[in-house]
C-alpha cells in the first residue's frame, strides 16, 4: 500500500513538472505571466489617474461645499474641467498602451491591420463625423474658457427652439451636462451648441424694474431710490453678494398710467438673482415708507417694516392714489 501511495505521489508530481515544462506551462510562465503584468500595471495606472483627479477636485472643492455665497474663481471652474478631461483622456492613452503590449507579447503583426483598419476608419469617418465635432467643440470649449463646473450658461441647441439654462455640473470633451433651476439634468453634445452665455462669467448684474404712477413725483422717487443704492452695501445680505453699490440708471420706460425707473448693480457670479431679489424688497419697504404709489400696491401688500407697518403703508398708499384721481 505505501508503495502504490509513493508511486502515485512521484507520478503526480512528475506530471506537474512535465506540464511546467511543457508547451503551455512554458507559455504561462512567459507570455501568460508577462500579460498578466502588463494588464495589472494598465489597472494600477487607472487608479492612479482617476485617484490624482479626485484630489485635484476634492482640493478645489474646499471651502464651496458649506457656503453658498462664496463664489469658485474661474481659475478653478477651468482646472477642474481640464482635471476631468486629462482623466480621460489618459485612460484612452493608457488603454492603447495596454492593447498594444499585449499584442507585441503575443507576436500578433499590427501591420497586416493597416489595410482593413484604414478601411474602418474611413467608414467611421463618415459614421462619427458628429462624434468628431462633439469633441472638437468641447476641446475648444474648455481651452477658450468658455464656461466651466458651476457656471450658471444659457446654451443655444441646434434643433431646439427654447434655449437651455442651468448650471454646469459637468464638461467633458463630448458633452455638457446642466442642472436647470427645476432640478432637470440636461446632457447636451458639445458638437450641437450653436451660442454661449455665460451667466456668471466675472461678474453678473441684477436689473431691478421699478413701475410707479405717472402722478407720482419723480424727484421725490429719484431721492428715495438713490437712498436706498447708497445703503445697500450695509445690508448684511446684499453686502455679501454685491460688488459695489448699485446705480440708478433712470426712466426705463413710459407707458399710459406707469412710468418705470431702472435700477441695476455689479453681483458676484451667479448671484444676480438673489441680490436682486434683496433689492426689490428694499426698494419696496423704502417707497412704502415715503409714501409712494408703485404698480404692485393695488395687488399685493407691502412688506413689513419695523418702522412702518404694512397695513399703514398701504393705507397710506391708497389714500394718495384716491386723491390723485380726484384731481
Amino acid at each position: 500500500m505505501t508503495t502504490n501511495t509513493t508511486f502515485f505521489a512521484i507520478s503526480a508530481t512528475q506530471r506537474w513538472h512535465d506540464f511546467w515544462r511543457g508547451a503551455i506551462g512554458g507559455w504561462i510562465l512567459d507570455q501568460g505571466l508577462h500579460i498578466v503584468m502588463i494588464f495589472i500595471g494598465a489597472v494600477l495606472a487607472v487608479r492612479f489617474v482617476t485617484w490624482i483627479a479626485q484630489q485635484i477636485t476634492r482640493q478645489l472643492d474646499v471651502g464651496f461645499a458649506e457656503s453658498d455665497a462664496l463664489v469658485r474663481s474661474e481659475a478653478t471652474k477651468h482646472r477642474q474641467a481640464v482635471a476631468s478631461v486629462i482623466q480621460w483622456v489618459s485612460i484612452v492613452i493608457i488603454a492603447i498602451w495596454g492593447v498594444v503590449e499585449i499584442a507585441d507579447v503575443l507576436q500578433f503583426s499590427m501591420g497586416g491591420l493597416i489595410a482593413p483598419a484604414t478601411v474602418v476608419g474611413a467608414a467611421l469617418g463618415f459614421g462619427a463625423q458628429q462624434l468628431v465635432k462633439d469633441l472638437l467643440s468641447g476641446f475648444f470649449v474648455i481651452v477658450e474658457k468658455q464656461y466651466g463646473f458651476g457656471d450658471l450658461v444659457e446654451l443655444t441647441v441646434s434643433g431646439i427652439n427654447a434655449p437651455a439654462r442651468g448650471t454646469v455640473e459637468n464638461v467633458t470633451l463630448r458633452v455638457t451636462r446642466l442642472r436647470s433651476s427645476d432640478g432637470e439634468l440636461f446632457t447636451i453634445p458639445n458638437g450641437q451648441i450653436v451660442k454661449t452665455v455665460n451667466l456668471s462669467k466675472d461678474w453678473a448684474r441684477a436689473v431691478i424694474d421699478i413701475p410707479v404712477s405717472t402722478s407720482t413725483d419723480l424727484n421725490r422717487v429719484n431721492e428715495v431710490l438713490h437712498e436706498v443704492c447708497d445703503h445697500a452695501l450695509d445690508n448684511p445680505l446684499l453686502g455679501e453678494l454685491l460688488l459695489d453699490a448699485p446705480t440708478l440708471m433712470g426712466v426705463e420706460s413710459i407707458e399710459v398710467d406707469t412710468v418705470t425707473l431702472r435700477m441695476v448693480a455689479r453681483t458676484l457670479p451667479g448671484k444676480q438673482f438673489e441680490a436682486g431679489r434683496q433689492l426689490r424688497v428694499l426698494v419696496m419697504r423704502a417707497l412704502g415708507r415715503a409714501g409712494i404709489v408703485t404698480a404692485a400696491d393695488a395687488k399685493v401688500n407691502l412688506v413689513e417694516d419695523d418702522a412702518v407697518p404694512a397695513a399703514q403703508a398701504a393705507e397710506e398708499a391708497h389714500k394718495i392714489a384716491r386723491e390723485s384721481v380726484r384731481r
